[in-house]
């Protein structure tokens, strides 16, 4: 058991334990499909997480991966077509992340909100590069400094 979550209700730590998944679920789910780029990228982020999270952070991301993949696939399917509907279901679940997050201390909890959001900035990211880099391999000027 992950010391932070010992004051919090199993549904809460479940829930905690499966924000990484909601958020690169939402995030990936562009053009009401799971982008194959970035869902890779996601499990291989989780994956990660466990060596390069903050210290503080490394027993939840240890959990987090062992199933990551799994919870994956079963979100996927679950708000799957990624319509309004589902696309504010799945909003409404991560809600009750931030609410469950506002329970921990706060140091903890400063940390994981900055790791969720890096995670989705991260998670968002996997499907511009893999295309972009193989039209714009070389890195274009900005238009401000063409100008000068």
């Amino acid at each position: 058991m992950i010391k932070q979550f010992e004051k919090l209700s199993n549904e809460e730590q479940d829930l905690l334990l499966e924000a990484p998944v909601l958020i690169s679920v939402l995030a990936s789910s562009s053009f009401n499909k799971i982008n194959k780029f970035q869902k890779a990228d996601a499990i291989k982020l989780s994956h990660v997480k466990t060596f390069t999270a903050t210290p503080l952070l490394i027993p939840y991301y240890t959990e987090l991966s062992r199933t990551f993949e799994e919870k994956f696939d079963k979100a996927q399917k679950k708000y799957f077509p990624f319509d309004d509907a589902k696309r504010n279901e799945l909003k409404n679940e991560i809600a009750k992340v931030n609410t469950i997050v506002a329970k921990l201390d706060t140091q903890y909890r400063l940390a994981l909100l900055k790791s969720f959001e890096a995670y989705e900035r991260h998670v968002k990211k996997a499907a511009h590069s893999v295309f972009q880099d193989f039209i714009f391999p070389l890195a274009l000027p900005r238009f401000a400094d063409r100008i000068k």
